[in-house]
């Protein structure tokens, strides 16, 4: 969705979306999956209703990768678009606990099925920082054998980039689903943080509870499978992105004591 002129939210915030062609009177409340830097909206949304379903249907129909978005006004459903395409008002953004992630060093996300959705746009959030980042280091590293007056220029960019994300330095993100299929969801994100991400900065777990967890002998053939296949392609096959997908549920003592160890003296903020 084109985000509309003035629009200004936080990651982890979700807002409320109308389609007047289904019904003027229902407003349904989604997270926001797109990051606060990004150009347009993004919201998933699962299929468990007939409003949901309907809506699916409408935007099938259309055949059309865009659609038309504004904010709910009085007599906004009086206008007519003129483009043919199906229109979303929106409502927000409201706020959410989520959206205050950026006051911990450390953040433990924890997101069950679709309700990992706040968690997206915070972790493209931490990405979008990162890039910057990265340019900017890469710009102090080749300019080191400038003059001095350009080294300083240089280096007053990198203290002003970096200023923005000096609070959150690392991000544990445990996703728990028990549908395989689930993982297509977000399959563009994983890959891109498992890309772009150079420093790190993000960890990401995939969780399938419908299988047998690892070391269990009903699970021996898949486990070695996806072992091989991971080893040789770099792709899980479970996913089909760079991040393995571990089998039956966290073991949350040890994921506890694990960040507990990395992380000594920071302030940690969990969030499920």
């Amino acid at each position: 969705m084109v985000k509309p002129n003035g629009f200004k939210y936080k990651s982890g915030q979700y807002i409320f979306l109308q389609c007047p062609k289904i019904s003027t009177f229902e407003w349904h409340p989604f997270s926001l999956t797109s990051a606060p830097g990004d150009n347009y909206l993004s919201v998933h949304i699962r299929t468990v209703g007939d409003w949901t379903r309907e809506l699916k249907r409408v935007f099938t129909e259309d055949n059309s990768s865009a659609c038309v978005i504004g904010r709910a006004k009085f007599g906004a459903l009086g206008n007519v678009d003129q483009t043919g395409l199906p229109k979303l008002l929106v409502d927000g953004p409201y706020g959410a606990p989520a959206q205050d992630y950026q006051n911990y060093d450390v953040l433990l996300l924890v997101g069950l099925g679709i309700g990992a959705t706040p968690f997206i746009s915070i972790l493209k959030d931490l990405l979008n920082i990162t890039k910057p980042e990265d340019q900017v280091d890469s710009a102090t590293e080749a300019s080191k054998s400038d003059d001095s007056s350009t080294s300083f220029g240089s280096s007053s960019i990198a203290s002003s980039g970096k200023k923005k994300s000096e609070r959150t330095r690392s991000a544990h993100f445990y996703w728990v689903t028990r549908e395989h299929g689930s993982f297509e969801w977000f399959k563009g994100v994983m890959n891109e943080v498992a890309e772009m991400d150079h420093k790190g900065q993000i960890e990401m777990h995939n969780y399938l509870t419908s299988v047998y967890e690892e070391g269990d002998a009903r699970s021996t053939l898949i486990t070695m499978v996806q072992a091989l296949n991971h080893a040789k392609n770099g792709v899980d096959i479970l996913s089909g992105t760079r991040v393995r997908t571990h089998f039956a549920r966290p073991d949350w003592r040890e994921v506890f004591n694990k960040i507990a160890s990395k992380h000594p003296f920071s302030t940690i903020g969990k969030d499920t």
